[in-house]
């Protein structure tokens, strides 16, 4: 039976489809983190409509790190699959509201009964940017391009790998084959960025250089890209093929959308305030402080992830379980909360956050309690013995660890004075995120400060699978007990066993402290009252579907 919804009977995927890479993964990262002047808290939605909707004007955004491509199968990072998202499109969509599946560049799809045989029904009349049609071989040369292996794709090639072959016997039929079940394959149809068509004469045409000319099908097209200062995007005039949510059906109503790339806070709050750009996130203490500006409303949206800091297994000092259970319990976590998001947050105990399908309640009670003096018992029993100097010491060697960082907050602060009171030392190692990424790749780091915003738990089959060493398991995890539980948890469709799963799976994780989670996100953004119709939703991020900007 053709399906216009997917998950229905058999699963609910409770899932959140971000602005998401397998790597960085902070929600939203593509927006400068900087404070910014705000009125009324609202929860996702503009509550004041200044008259009616009109078209024309310019939205800009701030940006806090530049895009290195707008291939997205060439990346790995936030903020180039955040611009892709605004210029492409999906298989599916989630309903905000209800988080139903729907058909969205697909007007149908349907399962077969043993679950390998997806075949969906692709939607007439969509065009690429370039004028050329949106046809079901579109999507196959689009996935086998992202499984490729001279591809080497970061992000879409991992998601996509089930998938055993494809083949489209006409325009508008599109059926993937696939090895076995897949419980997180339709979420990641969803997404905008990693699994959007992409246009196969547009990368004959360009070469390389498609990852600086993308051309996609979305509601928004590009322009131009100034190196090192923004990206531009036009309305998309053609565009009649809007989510089954969106109001607004046609073509946006502004005229550009202008990316700013602007890595100082301080250049990013001038900018705010002098209307040069309309929209950025604020932190949470900014967004206490300035709610009662009235140039600027802010939207709050849960980030559904976790943020931790990862431990390398390749570090000698950090194999000992004892030390990676200690450092666990040094970090007082209401405390790094309460630094970094003025309280705006939950504690993390364990790899998943509490609104994710998935998420163990137990978790809260074997996790690591903040215990100063269990953790220096911790490790006296590994060998590490106090020094003179208030440093740990074992054969004559320091136990001092290197904390790779995209940033130095009053958090990344706290968490060093934390760990000094156990007597270890951390060297701080601040980055740009590109180069974060890239010493997280090559393993060069002994604690990693991450964080991810992802729509299933197969997030941690990336991130802790032995077979995404050299991909995403940047800690070099290898444990056969958890690599076969994730790999059933991609394979068993119906939810309460998959649930079962997970639970084993976190309890694994927690036990042999792979990660110290410490808390999940709540997400402020900045939109001045100029622009209207803007929505923050966990699922899609910013949204600007429905905006308009009043002159």
């Amino acid at each position: 039976m053709w399906k216009k919804s997917a998950l229905g009977k058999r699963r609910d995927l409770r899932g959140r489809i971000g602005y998401v890479s397998l790597v960085c993964l902070l929600l939203l990262a593509l927006i400068g983190c900087s404070p910014a002047a705000s009125p009324t808290l609202q929860k996702g939605a503009q509550t004041e409509n200044i008259g009616e909707p009109k078209p024309g004007g310019t939205i800009t955004l701030g940006i806090a790190a530049e895009p290195d491509t707008l291939d997205v199968h060439k990346t790995n990072m936030t903020a180039s699959l955040a611009v892709a998202s605004l210029i492409g499109g999906s298989l599916l969509s989630a309903d905000p509201e209800t988080k139903e599946i729907k058909p969205y560049l697909a007007e149908s799809y349907r399962i077969s009964d043993d679950q390998k045989t997806w075949t969906f029904k692709i939607r007439s009349g969509v065009t690429f940017h370039d004028g050329t049609p949106l046809t079901a071989a579109s999507f196959k040369a689009t996935f086998e391009r992202a499984k490729a292996p001279e591809t080497a794709s970061p992000s879409a090639g991992p998601l996509l790998d089930v998938i055993e072959s494809i083949s489209a016997p006409d325009d508008s039929t599109l059926i993937l084959q696939l090895k076995e079940p897949s419980a997180p394959l339709l979420s990641y149809l969803v997404q905008p960025n990693m699994t959007q068509p992409l246009s196969m004469a547009a990368i004959e045409k360009y070469g390389k250089e498609y990852g600086r000319n993308p051309v996609r099908v979305g509601r928004w097209k590009f322009e131009s890209w100034k190196t090192g200062e923004s990206i531009t995007l036009v309305r998309n005039e053609a565009y009649q093929w809007a989510e089954p949510f969106s109001k607004h059906k046609g073509p946006p109503m502004p005229d550009k959308l202008v990316i700013k790339f602007i890595k100082d806070s301080q250049t990013t709050i001038s900018a705010l305030e002098s209307g040069s750009i309309d929209i950025a996130t604020v932190l949470a203490k900014e967004a206490k402080e300035y709610r009662s500006n009235g140039k600027f409303e802010i939207l709050e949206a849960a980030q559904l992830g976790v943020n931790f800091i990862l431990m390398n297994m390749e570090n000698e000092i950090l194999q000992d379980i004892r030390v990676r259970q200690a450092l666990n319990m040094a970090l007082n976590k209401k405390a790094i909360i309460q630094a970094d998001q003025q309280g705006e947050g939950e504690s993390a105990f364990g790899p998943l956050p509490r609104e994710m399908f998935g998420y163990d309640p137990a978790v809260e009670r074997y996790g690591y309690p903040f215990n100063v003096e269990g953790a220096k018992k911790l490790l006296d029993e590994a060998g590490w013995k106090m020094g003179a100097q208030g440093l740990r010491e074992k054969d004559g060697k320091p136990l001092s660890l290197q904390l790779l960082t995209a940033g130095n907050s009053h958090g990344i602060q706290l968490i060093q004075s934390m760990l000094k009171e156990i007597g270890v030392e951390l060297k701080i190692q601040s980055a740009e995120l590109g180069s974060l990424l890239e010493l997280s790749a090559k393993g060069q780091f002994d604690l990693n400060v991450l964080g991810y915003s992802f729509m299933d738990p197969d997030i941690l089959y990336l991130f802790m699978h032995s077979s995404q060493i050299g991909g995403s398991n940047y800690a070099h995890i290898q444990n056969p007990q958890l690599d076969a539980l994730l790999e059933k948890s991609r394979t068993v469709v119906d939810q309460a066993q998959r649930k079962q799963i997970f639970a084993e799976i976190q309890k694994i994780a927690v036990e042999q402290a792979y990660w110290i989670p410490y808390s999940e996100n709540k997400v402020f953004l900045a939109v001045n009252k100029r622009v209207q119709g803007v929505k923050l939703d966990p699922l899609y991020g910013i949204m600007l579907g429905d905006s308009w900007v009043n002159p």
